[in-house]
């Protein structure tokens, strides 16, 4: 390994995702907050993932999927039964409150008048040990909410179940990079069924979902992926996960322009969160699951890096598939790719 040149690597890298995000903050897109990987919003940003959104909903109509929303928020015991913290405890949020007396909140502003005498990235954190963990974590991926709540109804029927869900989404993973972001949407559509169910499933989504990147007209590749799992362990997770094909992730540049960013991911979980909530085929046995996962911001901005920061001079293909006759555009690429 050449020190010298990984260095000089990933200096370039940082200052080509530092140089897109400064473009995105100086053309009005995201709104600066001050932090890595927390940003807001503009309304042209939005209408972007709202184009989408539409045009998601279009390319999974004919699943007839139950419509489910939650929260980015998940009750505690559902979190920690899913063992997310086995996989990802370094990306895992907890949600924590003040339970004290009035005394406590005599001390606890004591400690914050203390804090707030030192600069933003000085302050000490002493005031916190004071508030106590609640019955809620932050939600981790859209799916994870649904398994226990599809768990309590019984037993699948003969077809299973195909849900559509969104939510927001956290990872503490802070970086300059503008698509690695702690707080992200995720939509996703869910299977729950035999394994022959979810993996036609599966198959079907990386083929629309390679559909839906073409119609924007922006670069698309899948690969076979892993997810990070954490840990000297977790290498052996991940080559496990590789060796049986259980993910693929649909690839597109993004921050940089010759290192791609996962921007859908397929992903079939076997008999994992079936054996953990004991969610159940028609004949009994335990259901398999899988999904396919659209990053929405990350879609969004691979958008403005291949297009451009002004969406008025996009191709008016991509225009009409966002924000003209969506419907048609989805049905039509449907039929061309089923021919």
């Amino acid at each position: 390994m050449n020190t010298m040149t990984d260095a000089a690597a990933i200096a370039a890298a940082q200052t080509d995702a530092s140089s897109f995000r400064d473009g995105l903050f100086s053309h009005g897109i995201l709104i600066d907050t001050g932090e890595n990987g927390l940003y807001g919003r503009s309304q042209v940003f939005e209408s972007v993932v709202d184009g989408l959104n539409a045009a998601i909903t279009h390319l999974g109509a004919d699943q007839h999927p139950e419509f489910l929303r939650f929260p980015p928020a998940m009750r505690r015991t559902d979190f920690e039964d899913s063992e997310y913290l086995k996989s990802f405890p370094n990306l895992a949020g907890t949600i924590h409150s003040f339970c004290g007396n009035e005394g406590d909140h005599v001390r606890l502003l004591r400690c914050l008048d203390d804090a707030m005498k030192e600069s933003d990235d000085d302050r000490n954190d002493e005031w916190m040990k004071y508030q106590k963990p609640t019955r809620l974590t932050l939600t981790p991926a859209a799916c994870y909410p649904i398994y226990p709540v599809i768990a309590r109804r019984g037993p699948a029927p003969a077809g299973g179940h195909t849900i559509d869900v969104l939510s927001y989404c956290f990872r503490h993973e802070p970086s300059i990079d503008p698509g690695r972001m702690q707080m992200f949407r995720q939509r996703e559509y869910v299977r729950i069924g035999s394994p022959e169910q979810v993996m036609t499933f599966r198959q079907m989504w990386i083929e629309r979902g390679s559909l839906l990147i073409d119609l924007l007209r922006l670069p698309v590749e899948v690969d076979l992926a892993n997810d990070p799992f954490f840990g000297r362990g977790g290498k052996i997770v991940a080559d496990s996960q590789r060796a049986q094909a259980l993910k693929f992730e649909l690839l597109i540049p993004v921050a940089l322009e010759d290192s791609k960013t996962a921007c859908l991911s397929f992903n079939y979980h076997m008999d994992h969160f079936g054996a953990i909530w004991k969610l159940a085929c028609e004949d009994g046995s335990v259901a398999h699951t899988g999904c396919v996962g659209f990053g929405m911001e990350r879609i969004t901005l691979a958008l403005f890096r291949h297009h451009g920061f002004d969406v008025h001079a996009w191709p008016d293909d991509v225009r009409g598939l966002l924000w003209g006759d969506t419907k048609a555009r989805i049905e039509h690429g449907l039929a061309g790719a089923a021919t």
